[in-house]
């Protein structure tokens, strides 16, 4: 037995076993009503219990002695069908941990609704009426629509690996009723804090916010979003907002976020990666011929950031130019062509969905088909075929849709789905890079993996080629120059090795300022997160864009960050400069522009007709194990409680209680 008596830090260190990589489910907030997690302000404590089957509920829900209970889910238990048991019984449910396996499933699991942005796009009661809220298709029918639920416990992932571990030891040997005998104290017990200061609704966090008039004022929520990323083939000047005489623009957009019912782990391969990429590698593709013989209109590459939220991104730059907030507006774009899920596209088909309603216009129905005439005519010898939908259906959730709310524009959007996602996992934690079967042969170190060109990066690298082809037609570039534009397999397999599998990797490292260097990891986060900053992703495709469509000036680090050629230069060129390593300056036309929805310009936080989401504060999001001498210090296991009660268990069952032993 344990005799020990000594300072409160002391004992805290050896009887609480702290985990180590925990991602929790977070609270974010709408025009209506809050979604996500939470635990009280203190940490919800429980017994734990590792769930075996569904079965196996009913010592959580109902026969169990000791509740609450944590309940440890392994990942193929964690459906729809038990969390919203668990949500009904949460008298007797303290939180639920989610073991995030090493491979992904077999099954389909997506968190999303089965109709993604349904009351933010287009169709509606006054659009349409008949196309709208997935009347026609439904766009995700694996959709089970945990991540729009409300859970009154916390819910965190943990990784499969020493942590989980400890915690099935411990269960094991503490917890597990055997032969249907009840287990006795000393019991196994968790706690996870993830308090949230936000409640209700928006408009109800965002008045806190304004009441408090302190020195430090306590801010209880934040808005979603982040910076757009656009450049152009031609300097637009930015200076002067609004619309440009004779400038006419073809717009190339795709988005940049994704999301999954846990806040750090959102990898988004073919909801966001696969299209992005597929742009990116486009426009260095097209850098030399728009140089050497510029197409009459002007090419704009558009990177939305929020629009798994209601379309912050998009529908913010469409809010813009009509306002005459942008380099643009809308009365310059000829057309848009959207490059949405791409990843998967089986047979090397594509599908190219336009709008039903828009293509009524006789006007816009010509350009809608000029431009699917040029995508057909891109892809000639190249591995894929083309087709458009067979039957009358509304578009796919798509940044696009935003514009078409403004006005009847053209526009095509570039899917691997004729009607339902091909995507089993969207936004989910298994959209990832094994999804994609990105994957490489054994015993590859991280260089060679960097330079290895995937089965994937090859199939992107034809769709990029094909789109930039296609929009070089589209904005009038010349014929003979066609025959130059090609994608790169190595620029494309190095991208999708940068987002999906190592961002801190030599590539990356060359073309991001240093200052930048403390934001690269693993697998990239696609979640926007909140406006106080820019992403991780809006950073990385800034540099990328720029690097990928810039040209490198030989000038000083001076003059590179004052945007000038020289002391003497006082012209305006409508570019922008990067600075990436010392000495090495880039001139682009890369700009960042606001993804804030214009509802909190406005403050309109109950609009319906832009993005009202918001994402509570919180303080610290920890978890930790201990064992419990009796159900009292359960209910508050503080450490000087602990020490009064620390004679009466066992800890050294624990891996990191052992230096107890003795003392």
């Amino acid at each position: 037995m344990v005799q020990v008596c000594v300072g409160g830090n002391s004992v805290e260190k050896k009887i609480y076993v702290h985990l180590n990589y925990t991602v929790p489910c977070v609270r974010l907030l709408n025009a209506t009503h809050q979604i996500g997690c939470q635990s009280s302000l203190s940490g919800n404590v429980g017994v734990l219990h590792v769930l075996e089957s569904e079965d196996n509920l009913d010592w959580v829900l109902k026969s169990g002695p000791n509740p609450p209970y944590l309940v440890i889910l392994e990942s193929p238990l964690f459906t729809r069908s038990i969390m919203m048991k668990l949500k009904n019984g949460s008298r007797r449910v303290a939180g639920v941990v989610v073991v995030a396996p090493n491979a992904n499933p077999l099954e389909a699991f997506s968190p999303h609704t089965t109709c993604p942005n349904e009351n933010s796009g287009v169709y509606s009661e006054d659009y349409d009426p008949a196309l709208a809220h997935c009347n026609v298709t439904v766009w995700n029918p694996f959709g089970n629509g945990l991540a729009y639920e409300e859970f009154d416990f916390p819910i965190f992932s943990l990784k499969d690996d020493n942590d989980t571990h400890v915690i099935r030891q411990c269960y094991m040997e503490h917890n597990r009723a055997v032969n249907g005998s009840t287990p006795q104290y000393p019991l196994c017990a968790m706690q996870l804090y993830s308090h949230m200061s936000a409640v209700t609704n928006t408009a109800t966090c965002m008045r806190r916010n304004d009441i408090d008039f302190s020195i430090s004022p306590e801010m209880v929520c934040d808005p979603l979003g982040d910076y757009n990323v656009w450049a152009s083939t031609r300097p637009i000047n930015n200076t002067a907002k609004g619309h440009k005489m004779w400038e006419s623009v073809v717009i190339a957009a795709a988005r940049l976020d994704s999301r999954s019912f846990f806040f750090d782990i959102a990898p988004g391969a073919d909801s966001g990666v696969s299209g992005f990429v597929t742009l990116l590698a486009a426009a260095h593709a097209l850098r030399n011929a728009t140089q050497e013989a510029p197409p009459n209109r002007t090419i704009l590459y558009a990177f939305f950031q929020g629009e798994t939220f209601d379309y912050i991104g998009s529908s913010r730059m469409v809010y813009d130019m009509q306002n005459n907030q942008f380099a643009v507006d809308l009365d310059n774009v000829h057309s848009v062509l959207e490059i949405g899920q791409v990843g998967l596209h089986t047979e090397s088909k594509l599908w190219l969905h336009s709008d039903p309603v828009s293509r009524k216009n006789s006007s816009v129905l010509f350009q809608v088909r000029k431009l699917i005439e040029n995508l057909q005519s891109a892809a000639g010898g190249l591995n894929i075929s083309m087709d458009e939908p067979s039957v009358s259906q509304p578009l796919p959730p798509s940044s696009f849709q935003r514009f078409l709310r403004a006005r009847p524009i053209p526009g095509v959007v570039l899917e691997d789905h004729q009607s339902a996602f091909s995507n089993r996992f969207y936004e989910s934690m298994y959209d990832n890079a094994e999804y994609l079967n990105i994957s490489y042969p054994p015993n590859m170190t991280p260089e060679e993996q960097l330079e290895f060109v995937t089965d994937t990066a090859k199939a992107l690298t034809e769709v990029a080629t094909m789109v930039a082809k296609a929009l070089y037609m589209q904005a009038g570039g010349s014929e003979p120059q066609l025959s130059s534009i090609k994608a790169d397999a190595q620029i494309v397999t190095r991208l999708l090795y940068g987002f999906l599998v190592r961002s801190n990797n030599s590539w990356f490292q060359q073309l991001i300022p240093s200052d930048l260097m403390s934001h690269l990891g693993k697998p990239t986060n696609f979640y926007v997160g909140v406006t106080q900053q820019s992403s991780e992703p809006t950073l990385l495709v800034q540099h990328l864009l720029a690097n990928l469509t810039g040209s490198t000036v030989n000038i000083t680090q001076e003059n590179c960050q004052n945007q000038r050629e020289d002391e003497n230069d006082k012209e305006n060129k409508h570019v922008g400069w990067h600075t990436q390593r010392e000495g090495f300056c880039i001139r682009s036309t890369v700009r960042l522009s606001k993804a804030l929805s214009p509802a909190f310009d406005m403050r309109e936080y109950t609009s319906k007709d832009y993005s009202t989401w918001t994402e509570s504060r919180w303080k610290s999001i920890k978890g930790r194990i201990f064992l419990v001498a009796s159900h009292d210090l359960e209910v508050n296991p503080s450490p000087h409680r602990v020490k009064d009660n620390i004679c009466k268990a066992d800890l050294t069952h624990l891996p990191s209680c052992n230096g107890l032993k003795g003392e």
